[in-house]
């Protein structure tokens, strides 16, 4: 049976201590020369991504013992196999976060098993250095906690992509891999307003739902980069679908979140922009 409001509620609420004892761990590091190592030339992890993902299992599990948990780092057994699992980045945007950038997050999104489907239904996310949290859960709205102080958020209402301000990524193998999103950045940044880079999907998306990017694309995502970012973008009133249109898959690495009225146009457009060879842009 799904979760109702209340029972995800309750459930965020339970979390949200969680996110932050987190959150504080991961800010003592910022600024301060954390150990870095390289899973590949733009793809970093620090002690503090694994030690928050220690701190966020070992949290989970005492507060929801019946959930599931999938992290990035993999720093305990990965049990996708649960009715509700959560998916952890304990540093979304390592390398702005090793390099003292404050453009980086805590993402904790709560995925639910609807028949064959695995469905976002809870999310939280925190950039420590900025002070801001997003929250949202299924039916209860996407929230923005901040010094301006908690406000519900929703998505931009402008419907012109030529007035948009987009947001996008590169996979870290771009330079060898001939399908490196550049030629769509740049059919899209010569079209609109621009197309930011920030190198942390989670707080992008989120960024999507506050109304401040009109979409975001990205491709080669995994599931704890989009799943919390995906319901805040439903719950405030946005669209989250495959790069194709197609309905969501959390697996499937190919997403546009957006405010829902450009979605069309941005479909089109990543449809049909050319391929470039790796190394051109």
């Amino acid at each position: 049976m799904p979760l109702g409001p209340e029972e995800l509620r309750e459930i965020l609420d339970r979390a949200h201590p969680i996110a932050r004892e987190a959150a504080s761990l991961v800010l003592e590091g910022w600024r301060r020369a954390p150990s870095i190592r390289s899973k590949a030339k733009s793809d970093l992890v620090t002690e503090f991504d694994t030690a928050s993902e220690r701190l966020l299992r070992d949290r989970l599990a005492q507060a929801f013992p019946s959930h599931g948990v999938v992290g990035e780092e993999a720093e305990g057994p990965q049990q996708r196999d649960r009715e509700l699992v959560w998916y952890l980045d304990p540093i979304d945007g390592t390398t702005n976060f090793a390099h003292g950038h404050p453009f980086f997050c805590i993402a904790m999104g709560l995925v639910a098993r609807e028949g064959d489907r695995e469905e976002p239904v809870a999310g939280i996310v925190i950039a420590p250095a900025l002070g801001t949290v997003w929250s949202a859960a299924r039916g209860l709205g996407a929230h923005r906690k901040s010094a301006l102080g908690d406000e519900r958020i929703h998505v931009s209402s402008n419907a012109r992509l030529e007035d948009a301000l987009l947001s996008t990524g590169f996979p870290a193998n771009r330079r060898a891999n001939a399908d490196n999103n550049y030629a769509r950045f740049l059919e899209l940044d010569s079209q609109t307003h621009g197309v930011r880079r920030c190198a942390a999907a989670a707080m992008e998306i989120c960024l999507v739902a506050d109304g401040a990017y009109d979409a975001f694309w990205d491709l080669g995502l995994k599931a704890w980069d989009c799943a919390a970012g995906a319901i805040l973008v439903r719950e405030a009133g946005g669209r989250v679908t495959n790069m194709d249109g197609t309905a969501l898959d959390l697996h499937g690495g190919r997403l546009l979140a957006s405010n829902g009225a450009i979605h069309s146009a941005m479909l089109e457009t990543l449809s049909s922009a050319p391929s470039l060879p790796p190394g051109v842009a």
